[in-house]
């Protein structure tokens, strides 16, 4: 018997396990023979069940290898008999290669026809294996045998995973009858064995120190329990309690408070340990062992030290609680955060509170550590911070985290004298490509380029995504201006081959502009105006370029900004207004209808033609607004005429590409039909056929909504685009306009005039009506009569014109009499 000393009161410890157990073996045999039958019937057939969970384990890993060997047979098969037969080596390589890339696939022998072989991969030798082979079979005309692939599998992973299920299924399931044993073994003595060991105790305790309750056994109190031979040998202790009745009720009282704090340290919900003054481990909870997976004998007597993540070294270890014993000596409490380690050999993070065990003078006799596992909070902390830092989808730094690279690299720039190169690059063509091909592949190309991109750069570059598809790129560390041309030269290359996206190839270049620390800028935020400045040239080179950084750009860039500005306010100050020219029937010179042309009158920068603030309305989402006002103000002019005149004169308005895909742009258009009160047949919406050539199901279904209510659809410029003549059986449209570069030079070349021709022809066969632009010579609309061209617009009839000059020309112009 020893003495422990948990709150200042010294108790009598209970007698050790091992004489416990053996009190229990010698007072119930019939328990542990129980025990035992359990424990074999329960071995045996817990052996059969996971060996028949084993085998059916084995038997799915080998069906999962069988599979993926049928994936790739369904998944290559073609591809592969493609690049033989196109002598392809490269691709047959790169497909080979991805191939043996998967898991468990070792080694590729490639027959070639007739006597040839590719071998990839070595064969296991220290394993068996699974073969697959099927035949690489080319058709075209005829079916041409190209050769045989044989892929061999390794099955060295499933052993594996067989033998650690194995080790673990058979832990677990000895764990749950070892468990179950005991309950059973806990249920016979909590019926029989209790109650005698309970007598025995009782019995063997009785002194003037335990006599506080009379001896009751845990049963129901009834005669017939009284007269059994249990209630027989209670009765008689019970009256050898009397003597002592005193002594053992204040023991009793003692003891019952012991319990119960025991208890409720035992069953915290956080881990706790109690040291000795020398900070020895005297005690662990329940919590504990199941946090940190070691047992309360494997840790009593050792240094809480012991219990840190072994990566660190001992000695910082010992600091550590060194520094927390000086702060619990001063203060009185330590608490802070620390890296732990498992049993198992996990780490995990640790939120400790260490406060000293007191007695009655205030002296401390020991020391609690409350321990608390925090790791889902530090992850979730991690996953914050690098959420604030990463951009989510390429896993590349963000904006705010290259920002803070780019201004150490700039740092450490300063003080080693070096350079720093900045690139801003921006993908070409990628919203067409999101909105055609749709936003997933939009994602796999941002993936792919990232990486890239990526794969260009040295480890102490940097490349982030800063939003879009604009990507930044840090290189520290230049000994010249050389180098960053260097390196796009290496990104330009990488995007030479083509991007695989939903399930089809699309080439995708991007646009390159370089800046360098000090030579452009000697502080972060200018050489990022300059990078995008640069960019922008490298664009108007015609994309696909890059451009380094020269004065004159800031130049461009500051009156591209400068338009921006003004263009964000020029609505909400009238700056916009509409221009109007005529469309005539060619036969009889009379007006049928006007087109409505945009113009810009800036007072800071005087009259701005379409084609230099639309390209930029298009790309800041400005277009949207601008060409409601638009369609509005050219539908209340097309009504005024109506009014002004008697006659019904159609109006014909350009709709861009970002203004037709915004999802309320139909609803713009039946809003300014419902104010100006103009007849949808009066109105006809010119749609370019790049837009058609997107074939998209949304485009399709926008086209049959303006039919569908009467708004007449025409094609713009047709002829220099892609001529998409199978789309237009497919969309409603009524009128299609052939472009001014055709037009203009019908009379001078044959093959113009050919052309011209043969569109009227074409749109005549489909219903379609033709309207002939930029008829500038009166010889030009004899040609255009003789081929049957329905309308015709250009200079020879009028220039585009503001509303009160066109009014006045439809007043005084005699042909716009005519019908």
């Amino acid at each position: 018997m020893s003495d422990t000393s948990l709150d200042g009161r010294k108790i009598k410890d209970m007698p050790d396990i091992a004489t416990r157990l053996k009190r229990f073996r010698a007072a119930s045999p019939l328990s542990f023979r129980l025990v035992a039958w359990i424990l074999l019937f329960s071995s045996a057939f817990t052996l059969l069940a996971s060996g028949i969970q084993i085998y059916s384990d084995y038997r799915e890993d080998l069906s999962k290898i069988e599979q993926r060997m049928q994936v790739i047979e369904s998944g290559y098969r073609s591809s592969l008999a493609q690049s033989l037969w196109a002598l392809d080596q490269k691709h047959l390589q790169t497909q080979m290669d991805g191939i043996l890339s998967l898991p468990d696939i070792e080694h590729l022998r490639l027959r070639i026809e007739p006597d040839s072989e590719l071998v990839m991969g070595e064969l296991p030798r220290d394993t068996d294996t699974l073969t697959h082979s099927f035949e690489l079979i080319y058709r075209d005309d005829a079916e041409f045998r190209l050769g045989e692939l044989t892929i061999t599998a390794s099955l060295h992973r499933v052993y594996d995973e067989l033998r650690r299920r194995v080790g673990f299924i058979l832990a677990t399931q000895f764990l749950i009858i070892f468990v179950v044993s005991i309950l059973i073994l806990w249920i016979f003595r909590h019926l029989v064995t209790r109650h005698l060991a309970d007598m025995a105790d009782y019995t063997r305790d009785l002194s003037l120190r335990n006599l506080s309750r009379p001896l009751e056994l845990d049963r129901p109190d009834t005669p017939a329990y009284q007269r059994d031979e249990l209630g027989m040998v209670t009765e008689a202790i019970n009256q050898m309690r009397e003597r002592l009745i005193d002594d053992v009720t204040r023991r009793e009282r003692d003891e019952a408070e012991i319990r119960k704090f025991s208890k409720a340290i035992d069953q915290s919900p956080s881990s706790v340990l109690i040291c000795d003054r020398q900070w020895r481990i005297e005690y662990a909870n329940r919590k504990f062992s199941q946090l940190t997976g070691n047992s309360p004998s494997e840790i009593i007597g050792k240094h809480p030290s012991s219990l840190i993540d072994p990566g660190v070294d001992s000695h910082e270890a010992r600091q550590l609680w060194k520094s927390i014993r000086l702060q619990v000596q001063r203060v009185g409490v330590w608490q802070g955060e620390v890296n732990s380690t498992r049993k198992n050999g996990e780490r995990y993070w640790e939120q400790l509170v260490v406060t000293p065990i007191k007695d009655n003078n205030g002296e401390s006799t020991g020391y609690l550590i409350l321990g608390e596992d925090i790791s889902i909070r530090k992850r979730y902390e991690q996953q914050l911070l690098r959420q604030a830092n990463y951009d989510i989808l390429t896993g590349l730094p963000n904006r705010m985290l290259a920002l803070d690279r780019l201004k150490l690299a700039l740092a450490q720039a300063r003080r080693d004298e070096s350079k720093v190169g900045v690139m801003f690059l921006d993908l070409d063509n990628f919203k067409h490509i999101n909105d055609t091909l749709g936003h997933d592949a939009g994602d796999t190309l941002l993936i792919e380029a990232a990486r890239r991109i990526s794969s260009c750069l040295r480890g102490t570059s940097t490349v982030a995504r800063l939003g879009g598809d604009e990507f930044l790129v840090v290189l520290p560390g230049l000994n010249g201006p050389d180098a960053s041309s260097q390196v796009a030269e290496r990104i330009l290359k990488t995007f030479a081959p083509p991007f695989m996206l939903s399930g089809q190839e699309v080439f995708v270049t991007t646009s390159i502009g370089i800046a360098t620390f000090p030579d452009d800028s000697d502080n972060s935020g200018t050489l990022l105006q300059h990078a995008d400045a640069a960019m922008y040239e490298a664009k108007h080179k015609g994309k696909s370029a890059y451009a380094r950084f020269t004065p004159e750009m800031s130049e461009v860039s500051h009156e591209r900004l400068q338009m921006e500005s003004h263009m964000r306010k020029a609505l909400e100050l009238g700056e916009f207004e509409l221009y109007f020219q005529p469309i005539v029937d060619t036969a009889s010179g009379g007006l049928v209808a006007a087109e409505a042309l945009l113009r810009w009158n800036n007072p800071a920068m005087g009259m701005v033609m379409p084609d230099r603030f639309i390209p930029l309305a298009e790309e800041t989402g400005l277009i949207i607004p601008i060409g409601e006002w638009v369609v509005k103000e050219a539908c209340q002019a097309a009504y005024c005429w109506q009014a002004m005149t008697g006659r019904e004169i159609s109006i014909a308005v350009n709709v861009s590409p970002r203004q037709f895909r915004d999802p309320g742009f139909t609803d713009a258009i039946m809003r300014a039909l419902n104010d100006s009160s103009l007849r949808p047949e009066l109105l006809e919406l010119e749609i370019t056929e790049r837009l058609i050539l997107d074939n998209s199901i949304e485009t399709a279904d926008i086209l049959k909504q303006l039919d569908k209510v009467g708004i007449r659809l025409s094609v713009d410029d047709f002829g220099t685009g892609y001529s998409a003549l199978s789309y237009l059986k497919s969309y409603p449209f009524d009128t299609l306009k052939i472009d001014k570069s055709f037009v203009q030079d019908v009379l001078k070349e044959n093959e113009d005039a050919s052309l011209v021709r043969a569109i009227i022809n074409m749109a005549h066969s489909l219903g379609l009506k033709v309207v002939a632009e930029g008829v500038e010579e009166e010889d030009q609309t004899h040609f255009l009569k003789a081929e049957h061209c329905d309308y015709s617009q250009g200079y020879f009839y009028s220039r585009p014109l503001p509303e009160q000059d066109f009014i006045h020309w439809l007043e005084t112009n005699e042909r716009a009499n005519l019908k």
